[in-house]
């Protein structure tokens, strides 16, 4: 493996363990997709779409 790939893996790790922890802990992730829209993701499956910080719109 080469270095890229090993730190995409270590990326995908990172946000699989991120889930995880959220949903023992029962509270969200929030990350910003490739279209560059920050989203909330709850441990029970809901997403919400961030619009401007300490506010949020169900999507």
């Amino acid at each position: 493996m080469d270095i890229i790939q090993d730190l995409q893996k270590l990326i995908k790790l990172t946000g699989e363990r991120a889930r995880l922890e959220a949903k023992v802990n029962g509270t969200y992730i929030v990350y910003k997709t490739n279209s560059g829209r920050i989203i909330k993701e709850f441990a029970n499956g809901d997403i919400q779409t961030v619009n401007s910080p300490g506010s949020s719109s169900d999507e």
